[in-house]
C-alpha cells in the first residue's frame, strides 16, 4: 500500500471541495471495502477524504416514506424501528450480509458502492477489464471468461466482464424502489436504485452512475403502494460471512388468492441487482400459486447465459424465487 494523505471533512460541501482539489482522491467512511482494495493494490489514492463525521447518519420519517443517511451504519439500520416496522426486507438483507463486526463499520452509502468479489478482479496478476480497462490479455481481457467462473453472472453480462454485484443490501433496496440521493458541485439529483448500478457493457470499470465528483448523501424508501409482506432468501456456500450464489428479495401483496402487487430483485446473478418490472406487471392479477411463481421465475431467467461452471445457478435461482414467493404467501 502506498503512502497517502488523510484529510477530514465536516460538511458535504467541504468533502466535495477536498475531493476536487486532489488528483487521485477517494472518500472513506467505514472503509470496509476500500481498505481491502488498497491493500491489494487495486486502488491507490493519493488522498483520502474522511467523511465519517458528516451529519448523514440518521434514519428519519419523511412525507413519502423514510430517509436513511448515507453514513448510517448497516447494523444500526437493521435494528431501527422505522425499518423493521415498515421495511423488514431491508433489515433481513442487512443481517444476511458480512459479519457483525463489518456491519458495525459498514455504511449504507459505502455498501451501495461495494465492488465485486470476482477472484480475477482481486488478483492483479490476472487480466481484468474492470480493474484494468481495455486489457488485451486473455479472452476479451476477462480472466473469468474461460477461467473458473462458478460465482459469476448468468444475466446481463458482456464479453468484457461477467462479474456480479456482491451486496445483499442492494438487492433489497432494488425491490423496495429505493431512491439514491446524490450531491455534487452542480447541485443535487435523485437516482432510482434500479438505475444506479450499471451492466458492464464495454465499460465494466464503471459499477454505477455516480460521477467522480459526487457524494451519496442519503437513500429514500417510499411507502409501498399496497400493504404486503416480504422476504429475503439467500443461498450461499456456508451459513455465515459468505456472498450469495443466488439471492432473492421479494415483496408481494395478495388479496383473495390473487397477486395485487409484487416486486422481485435477484442478487448473485448479474453486475447489478436484477429486476424486471415488466415481468412483475404481468404477474399482477394472476393467482398466487406455485405455477404462477414458476412462470415468473422462468421469465426473469429467460435471458440467462451461463458460463461453464455456473449453469447450476439457473435452476437454483428458479427454485429460490419460487421458495421466496411461497414464504411471502
Amino acid at each position: 500500500m502506498k503512502n497517502f494523505d488523510l484529510v477530514q471533512a465536516d460538511q458535504p460541501a467541504d468533502a466535495l471541495k477536498l475531493k476536487s482539489a486532489a488528483s487521485t482522491t477517494r472518500f472513506i467512511a467505514g472503509g470496509t471495502n476500500l481498505v481491502d482494495l488498497m491493500k491489494y493494490g487495486i486502488e491507490s489514492p493519493d488522498t483520502l477524504v474522511d467523511i465519517s463525521r458528516l451529519p448523514l447518519d440518521t434514519v428519519a420519517k419523511t412525507a413519502t416514506g423514510v430517509r436513511i443517511g448515507a453514513l448510517a451504519r448497516n447494523s444500526d439500520v437493521a435494528v431501527n424501528k422505522l425499518i423493521t416496522d415498515q421495511f423488514p426486507l431491508l433489515a433481513q438483507a442487512l443481517l444476511a450480509g458480512a459479519s457483525p463486526q463489518l456491519r458495525n463499520m459498514a455504511t449504507m452509502g459505502g455498501n451501495l458502492m461495494q465492488r465485486t468479489r470476482c477472484y480475477y478482479f482481486y488478483d492483479t496478476s490476472t487480466p481484468c477489464n474492470k480493474r484494468n480497462p481495455q486489457s488485451s490479455e486473455g479472452p476479451s481481457g476477462c480472466g473469468a471468461i474461460g477461467g473458473f467462473n462458478r460465482i459469476h453472472a448468468i444475466l446481463g453480462a458482456s464479453s468484457s466482464c461477467i462479474a456480479t454485484n456482491p451486496s445483499d443490501m442492494n438487492v433489497a433496496l432494488s425491490a423496495l424502489d429505493a431512491i439514491v440521493q446524490i450531491q455534487g458541485p452542480n447541485g443535487n439529483r435523485s437516482v432510482p436504485l434500479i438505475d444506479f448500478h450499471r451492466l458492464p457493457g464495454n465499460t465494466p470499470q464503471r459499477d454505477n452512475v455516480l460521477e467522480t465528483n459526487e457524494l451519496i448523501v442519503g437513500i429514500d424508501l417510499p411507502t409501498p403502494r399496497m400493504a404486503g409482506k416480504s422476504h429475503y432468501q439467500k443461498v450461499r456456500d456456508r451459513a455465515s460471512y459468505a456472498f450469495a450464489l443466488v439471492s432473492v428479495a421479494t415483496r408481494m401483496a395478495v388479496e383473495n388468492g390473487t397477486i395485487r402487487d409484487i416486486q422481485i430483485a435477484l442478487g448473485g446473478v448479474a453486475h447489478k441487482p436484477w429486476r424486471m418490472p415488466a415481468v412483475e406487471k404481468q404477474a399482477v392479477g394472476q393467482p398466487a400459486t406455485e405455477a404462477t411463481f414458476r412462470e415468473v421465475a422462468r421469465q426473469l431467467l429467460a435471458e440467462a447465459k451461463p458460463q461453464k461452471d455456473n449453469a447450476f445457478k439457473i435452476k437454483l435461482a428458479e427454485n429460490t424465487i419460487v421458495r421466496s414467493l411461497q414464504t411471502v404467501l
